[in-house]
């Protein structure tokens, strides 16, 4: 890939150079051979001048003393000729090149001479400069100069001799940036490449192949890397899936030697002898506690394993979150009382709303929501809901403390339902609260009480598996808040009726 990008790279900074430096290369040639014409074209209009003076004095030797030391000056033919083409005065022009005699006609024909062709360094070694002599309307004859490009060509040359060293010096510095650019870009995916595919290799191999690599192309070592990482991110998933798989598998084969391990303790219990009735009754906790633990990895299992689509609820995938939160405050009642603990619902909720956020006022019919029955429609089964209430109310009831109070808050906001439950109690440490969703972490403050510590991961993984979120945040100055965001249900609202 390295050699690619190079390539790449070269290939795109010689095209830049060329850019610049063709155009700058024929820019100065065409300026060169302006210079040149010019030069050559005033030196015949003034050869036309002397002619036309010596042909009005009769004596010509003026003029062929001016031919002959421009011819050894610059060393160039000059030939004059009168308007039959006879020559008046001729200094080393061959008069028998057919090219002499067109450029001569035409300059006596009084016609636009040709224009001369931008001069390279490989031109003709002459260029032939025709002019009139007289007047527009009264030629008497022409002039004619056999120009040499040596001297052009030779600028030009030299012009063109440092572009092209300046563009071999730019292509260097490019091919050099280049180089440490590749470099640069492929030494951490070079890295990264190596540290996957070593990973990799100590993976087992996923079932079925590698989607990434049969749908895309591109550079072999990019497609080495997105399939390390495809067959790494199937091999995790395999994993996970397996985990959940074990996990689902143990707890099911543990659970009947369980059972039959209890039943024989409950039978061993008339026998046992008062001295062994409290180790007795400690292996029986014991017990209980395991089995309790086999049902939150049941639990904890299935609810990691079901995910769906909120925009495709069932009918029955949906409830009223605000009648759901008023049923467990039934339920639990008398367990806070127990406790001597309080347990309320907050009246947070605006009016009544339909799942999709809109409010219900102003509709009419049997079917309209009265005012005094706020409804907050959530996407998830009324015994789902209630499983992930229980969670935070049961650990509110158990670790909060005496004389806490317990708080329900219902908000239906747009697009989801937000359930905040909140004590006052003794809270959590600070370093506690992001752990408190992790599997079996137990806090400091519940060492001394029962429980698996997969109460709060379940109903977190209960409440992402229906696109929401659960967060554990601390409460001023004391207590513990647990916040569940669900996605709203999209309930159809119901028609309206007109009594007129």
């Amino acid at each position: 890939m390295r050699r690619r990008l190079l390539i790449a790279l070269t290939v795109f900074s010689t095209l830049a150079v060329f850019a610049f430096a063709v155009p700058l290369c024929l820019t100065a040639a065409t300026s060169r051979t302006q210079q040149f014409v010019l030069a050559r074209t005033g030196d015949a209009d003034r050869f036309a001048g002397l002619a036309v003076t010596a042909d009005r004095l009769g004596d010509n030797r003026a003029l062929s003393v001016e031919v002959d030391r421009y011819r050894d000056l610059y060393g160039e033919s000059v030939l004059l000729v009168d308007a039959r083409g006879t020559p008046i005065v001729n200094a080393g022009v061959d008069t028998a090149d057919t090219a002499v005699a067109a450029a001569l006609a035409a300059a006596r024909r009084n016609q636009r001479p040709a224009p001369v062709t931008r001069l390279l360094p490989w031109s003709p070694h002459t260029v032939l400069i025709a002019r009139p002599v007289g007047s527009d309307t009264h030629v008497q004859g022409a002039v004619l100069i056999t120009a040499s490009t040596a001297a052009a060509r030779s600028d030009i040359t030299g012009v063109w001799t440092i572009v092209a060293v300046g563009a071999l010096v730019a292509m260097a510095v490019f091919t050099a940036l280049a180089l440490v650019l590749s470099r640069w870009v492929l030494r951490p995916l070079a890295g990264l490449s190596g540290a996957v595919a070593e990973l990799t290799a100590t993976l087992p191999k996923p079932r079925g192949g590698t989607p990434v690599t049969r749908r895309h192309g591109g550079p072999a070592e990019l497609r080495a890397v997105a399939e390390s990482f495809d067959s790494m991110a199937a091999a995790v998933r395999d994993s996970a899936l397996a985990q959940r798989r074990l996990v689902d598998d143990t707890a099911h084969a543990m659970r009947n030697p369980l059972a039959a391990l209890t039943i024989r303790l409950d039978s061993l219990e008339p026998a046992i002898p008062e001295r062994a009735a409290p180790t007795f009754r400690g292996a029986t906790r014991e017990v209980e506690r395991l089995t309790g633990l086999l049902d939150g990895l049941l639990t904890l299992a299935v609810a990691e394993g079901t995910d769906f689509d909120p925009a495709t609820v069932p009918a029955g995938e949906h409830c009223d979150a605000v009648q759901v939160v008023k049923d467990r405050i039934d339920a639990w009642r008398n367990a806070f009382e127990a406790a001597g603990m309080t347990l309320i619902q907050v009246a947070d909720y605006p009016p009544p709303v339909t799942a999709a956020g809109a409010h219900d006022a102003g509709r009419s019919g049997p079917n309209a929501p009265s005012s005094g029955n706020p409804r907050a429609e959530a996407a998830i089964s009324a015994d789902a809901l209630a499983q992930i209430l229980d969670v935070p109310l049961s650990n509110a009831c158990r670790y909060a403390g005496p004389a806490a109070a317990t708080r329900i808050t219902v908000t239906a906001s747009s697009g989801e339902v937000i359930l905040t439950i909140a004590d006052n109690g003794t809270g959590v440490a600070p370093g506690e609260l992001d752990q408190l969703t992790t599997r079996f972490f137990r806090g400091a403050s519940a060492a001394d009480v029962g429980g698996s510590g997969l109460g709060l991961p379940i109903a977190a993984a209960l409440v992402n598996a229906r696109h929401g979120s659960l967060a554990v945040e601390a409460v001023a100055p004391q207590g513990l808040a647990v916040i569940i965001r669900l996605p709203a249900a999209d309930i159809p609202a119901p028609l309206s009726w007109d009594a007129s």
